[in-house]
């Protein structure tokens, strides 16, 4: 069966509308960018980065941005500044956790190339270990990699999902795992707000995966299919970066982060000891323009804000899944094969939950 997005296979989760695209690029301006690289010789290479621009002049024209840390063991560059300033001028990358240093590094190359303004920067740059597929101490992303990447981001469209981009090498609920997007739309005040969701998904236990609250992992279990590796179970992370277009403060960004975490849960991320689970929000309902010594800025009432949590709950929810439905079985260094989530078993296993 060919690998399909959630909600080509009929399967629909939460009860907000998608964008047009079910799509971080969802949100005007937004896009996104992959560079995958596979191959098995001299090493077994199966990694890549993923690109995010905020904006196109996202150098000069900054977005208020905020972060939440579920779990710890991970990392993503460029909080310090954020929790200090509130404010993201670059494009943001993701990829594996050796390589986080060679992708910032690279943005900082890429605002040189291209003759950005800033005297300096400090990229947000998130990463999930894929180490057990990808010979990760071979270091074999390079910066014409990255810059790929974000060179061949690209608006309105679908990104690439499953197998691509930093997700290329990711593990999932022991099913192969990776990059997934999604959107919601919700209307405050006779307004219209999308919501997008982005994720590197690498994280979780087989028996906790649900799919709109069927216990889908208990039923595809490792005598079904088999599991790529006993223990630990729970290994790995997950990165989310939420996007919206509603005029957002950094405080509520750093808000609206938390609540990817509800979206996780619902598939089943418990945020395990390994595990580093991190989420950036950005808005691009403001514009803080880096040579203005004043800038004008609305916010969203706190009362509004409750839509948005939901959005961005079910945004993350659905781009985990589609990253399980899109990925393709794998098999990597060493002959470690992973298998893909059984898109035949998981349409038979929510017809009978009557889903």
């Amino acid at each position: 069966m060919p690998r399909a997005r959630l909600r080509d296979l009929g399967i629909t989760t939460g009860a907000l509308p998608p964008g047009p695209l079910n799509a971080i690029t969802d949100v005007a301006g937004v896009r996104v960018g992959m560079a995958t690289v596979i191959r098995d010789a001299p090493r077994v290479v199966r990694t890549g980065v993923t690109a995010i621009w905020p904006r196109a002049d996202i150098f000069t024209d900054y977005v208020f941005a905020g972060a939440h840390s579920f779990n710890g063991n991970g990392e993503m560059t460029g909080l310090c500044w954020i929790a200090e300033q509130g404010l993201i001028g670059a494009p943001i990358g993701i990829t594996n956790t050796y390589q986080v240093g060679l992708v910032r590094d690279a943005i900082c190359a890429l605002a040189v190339r291209d003759g950005a303004s800033q005297d300096f920067h400090l990229p947000v740059v998130a990463e999930t270990y894929d180490g057990w597929l990808n010979d990760v101490q071979s270091f074999p992303l390079t910066q014409a990699d990255a810059f790929a990447a974000f060179d061949d981001a690209q608006a309105g469209v679908v990104p690439p999902e499953g197998n691509v981009g930093g997700g290329t090498g990711m593990i999932c609920h022991q099913f192969k795992g990776g990059t997934g997007t999604a959107s919601r739309v919700v209307t405050e005040a006779g307004a219209s707000y999308t919501v997008g969701a982005l994720v590197q998904a690498n994280y979780g236990a087989r028996d906790l995966l649900r799919v709109d609250g069927v216990p889908v992992g208990r039923e595809i279990d490792r005598h079904v299919v088999p599991l790529p590796r006993e223990d630990p179970a729970d290994a790995g992370s997950i990165i989310v970066v939420l996007a919206t277009d509603a005029p957002l403060l950094p405080i509520q960004c750093q808000r609206l982060a938390r609540r990817a975490t509800t979206g996780l849960a619902w598939v089943g991320g418990v945020g395990a000891n390994s595990s580093g689970d991190i989420f950036l929000a950005f808005s691009t309902g403001n514009h803080v323009l880096q040579r203005d010594k004043m800038s004008e800025v609305r916010m969203l009432a706190p009362d509004a804000m409750t839509s948005l949590f939901r959005a961005a709950a079910e945004a993350t929810e659905e781009a985990i899944l589609n990253a399980l439905t899109m990925a393709e079985t794998m098999t990597g260094r060493e002959g470690r094969l992973v298998h893909a989530l059984p898109l035949d078993r998981l349409q038979e296993g929510m017809r009978k939950h009557a889903r």
